[in-house]
């Protein structure tokens, strides 16, 4: 980093200078429409940070871009629905569609669902709403933790009906049970039951309306007699006797509680949660809960659509995990059994293979309360099912993706002082991940074939042969090669920590693994046959499936060692060939070869890098390593001023439960961790004016940016609580202990 003199005058005016804005609405700057188009795969209905109820409207259930059940470019609402996922690359949950409708009863989706314009659409963190153009119905929608709050304005108070449909469910899964029962006049309940992505998938609801009803129960569209429905496909429509309502007969309120426990779970936390019919006081604390989660960190700019995108960022970045313990402390364990320990919050939706990267180092700066008890779920998932949980949904190991991440989380809050777990088991149970295999199949509880089958015996070739022969496993044997090195090496910190040396240097050892993958004639992580020669043909950019890498190419993934960089520069042969390569990367055509249907995760294309997909996120931050301060903010503004925007087709790839959002929240402050378990975050290109991080131990950190000549943009001093720094990287404690980080852009 350069270095020309202190200024003095500057800092001194400068040093603790942190302002926070009082009196800012927060939620003023969130569109919850980005994402909702391209394939970001968000949502835009009302949740509360981290909760277990997301409801929102569901415009289609097939295809790709139907994984969060909303896509903007879609005219047709089928209904809403009370859970979904954000950002996901897989369709799962839907669960529990309520639709109102005018007129003769509507059984199936093709009568029931309406059209609609974005003109009468408006949505903020915590309320929706909507007109349905078949009925003109008003539709508004709000959000406590464990419940949905519904308010239907009628166009008349006649024929005024909703149906209750447990059959759509995002990605059409199958669903053998469901089951409704109507309690009394107004009280109805039921469960549904999905064989989706998570394969024993159960969502109980209690309802409450305020307007009396009658009602029809049907077993899809033949009517069943009696109170109670349990077939595949339960329905009920119920008819409101408007005559008989407390307030406006035209408005009907609706108050949902759902659970994964039962209907008395849901029941309980409905009742615990929204006590009265004022929709308005629902909305208003929701904004309230809202505006504190987003006031961690105040950020000065002249620039609005650049705070819209971050404040949105910072709001996809707090939707899930979601909380999956009831009001009373029960729970659905990774057995299926239930549950009770009041001391213990269970969360659920852990796309780890994602959210390592930035998400959960975001969250060891801003909520690292929160983040502890997200780790006190992955170990007690371990000791339900053996195994730390890789991808978890709805108490389910699906097995998605690769490594074993629930390792990098771990280690990385350990490596900051935020675990003070017993380290032996930590140890235990992050070892455990590394080394199980096919004969240990009775012992990992509701795993995929996938995770069974295929994984196991990768990691039985990384731990016997040093590398995964492609010719022996055909799908991603480098990436999963590379991922593994990664988390072996973070295995090796907490046996380190745990002063366990033996171990230690067994798993420094595995995590050289990576180079048995480079090949130094072209510079890339090729598949390696048995007999330790290269496959062949060779295509760097070829995307294929089944292939030698996940989601990406030889490009890709040829960065992908972040507990070495330097280990890299020297496979390259030095800074100067890694630097080139770098600059190839981002330079070179963004042609791709090999399946276009391979590729869909393959976005944001600059040069041969991929910001729409994860593994290759820290890689602009590498120029650091080699002395390229200035090509690396040249790539992160790059990427910050033109592949995240404000508007529905705002982001480049999948919003993967908070991740990309989470890069552009670091990335936007000008710092990233690089290597999630090394507790170092490296310096980039600092987006606005001012940012200040209110920090949950009541200390602030002030990242400020003092431009000398207005036509200046890049970065020419750095300067921590008054000291130039002589390179480009701060601890986590620098961070945590409060104080200023002053970026200088001069000539």
């Amino acid at each position: 980093m350069k270095s020309n003199y202190l200024l003095f005058i500057l800092l001194a005016f400068s040093f603790f200078s942190c302002r926070e804005e009082k009196g800012i609405d927060y939620t003023d700057y969130v569109n919850v429409f980005i994402g909702t188009g391209g394939h970001g795969h968000t949502f835009p209905g009302a949740t509360l940070p981290h909760g277990m109820v997301q409801l929102s409207p569901d415009t289609r259930l097939d295809g790709w871009d139907a994984c969060a059940g909303y896509y903007y470019g879609d005219s047709i609402i089928h209904g809403f629905t009370h859970t979904h996922l954000n950002g996901t690359g897989r369709g799962d949950y839907g669960d529990i569609l309520f639709m109102p409708f005018k007129g003769e009863n509507k059984l199936t989706m093709k009568q029931y669902r309406s059209g609609f314009s974005h003109d009468n659409e408006y949505a903020y963190p915590g309320y929706y709403r909507v007109l349905l153009d078949r009925d003109s119905i008003n539709v508004e929608l709000t959000a406590t933790y464990r419940a949905g709050m519904h308010r239907y304005t009628f166009s008349g108070n006649a024929d005024n009906k909703l149906i209750i449909d447990m059959e759509p469910t995002i990605h059409n899964h199958p669903h053998p049970v469901t089951k409704i029962k109507v309690l009394n006049d107004s009280t109805i309940c039921g469960m549904k039951y999905t064989e989706g992505w998570a394969m024993n998938h159960k969502t109980y609801f209690y309802a409450e309306f305020s307007c009396p009803f009658d009602y029809e129960l049907f077993s899809d569209t033949i009517a069943v007699s009696g109170s109670e429905v349990q077939s595949e496909t339960g329905k009920a429509i119920l008819s409101f006797r408007t005559a008989d309502c407390k307030g406006k007969k035209t408005v009907i309120l609706a108050k949902v509680g759902i659970s994964s426990v039962d209907e008395e779970g849901a029941r309980k936390n409905l009742l615990s949660e929204i006590k009265e019919w004022n929709f308005d006081n629902i909305v208003s604390a929701a904004k309230k809960i809202w505006n504190d989660e987003l006031g961690v960190i105040d950020v000065k700019t002249d620039n609005k659509n650049e705070k819209v995108i971050f404040y949105t960022s910072l709001y996809h970045t707090a939707i899930q995990p979601s909380l999956f313990s009831d009001v009373d402390g029960r729970y659905k364990t990774m057995k299926h059994t239930i549950e009770q320990d009041t001391s213990y919050t269970n969360y659920t939706v852990f796309s780890l293979w994602d959210t390592f990267r930035a998400t959960h180092p975001l969250y060891t700066i801003i909520k690292p309360d929160l983040n502890r008890k997200f780790i006190n779920t992955l170990l007690r998932k371990y000791g339900e099912m053996g195994i730390l949980p890789k991808w978890e949904l709805s108490s389910h190991e699906a097995g998605t993706m690769i490594g074993y991440h629930a390792v990098s989380v771990i280690t990385d809050a350990l490596m900051k002082g935020q675990i003070n777990s017993n380290i032996d088991k930590l140890l235990e149970a992050c070892i455990r991940s590394s080394v199980y295999d096919t004969t240990d199949i009775d012992r990992v509880m509701n795993c995929s074939i996938l995770h069974n089958k295929v994984m196991p015996i990768c990691i039985k070739y990384k731990n016997e042969k040093g590398f995964i022969p492609c010719d022996l496993v055909t799908d991603g044997s480098v990436s999963k090669g590379l991922e593994y090195a990664y988390d072996d090496w973070l295995i090796a910190q907490i046996a380190r920590k745990a002063r366990k040396m033996d171990i230690y240097d067994d798993y420094i050892n595995k995590s050289q693994a990576y180079k048995e993958y480079f090949d130094k004639e072209t510079k890339m992580m090729r598949g390696k046959l048995s007999d330790g020669s290269w496959i062949k043909p060779f295509d760097p950019k070829s995307v294929e499936r089944p292939s030698n890498y996940i989601e990406g190419n030889a490009w890709q993934w040829a960065w992908f060692v972040p507990h070495d960089i330097d280990g890299l520069i020297r496979l390259w042969g030095g800074k100067e060939h890694f630097t080139a390569g770098l600059d190839s990367l981002f330079t070179m055509s963004s042609e791709l070869t090999g399946d276009k249907n391979a590729a869909l995760d393959v976005t944001g294309m600059i040069g041969q890098y991929a910001h729409g997909n994860e593994p290759g996120h820290h890689i602009p931050y590498l120029y650091n390593y080699v002395d390229e301060y200035g090509k690396c903010q040249s790539v992160v503004k790059n990427i910050l001023k033109n592949l995240y925007r404000n508007d529905p087709n705002g982001l480049c790839g999948n919003e993967d439960v908070g991740q990309m959002s989470a890069w552009y929240v670091l990335s936007a402050m000008g710092i990233y961790q690089v290597c999630p378990g090394n507790p170092v975050y490296t310096l980039g290109y600092p987006l606005f004016d001012e940012v200040t991080i209110n920090l949950q131990n009541g200390k602030k950190f002030c990242i400020k940016v003092q431009r000398k000549d207005t036509d200046v943009d890049i970065v020419s001093e750095v300067y921590l609580n008054g000291t130039l720094l002589n390179d480009n990287f701060i601890s986590y404690d620098d961070i945590m202990n409060g104080g200023e980080l002053l970026f200088v852009m001069r000539k």
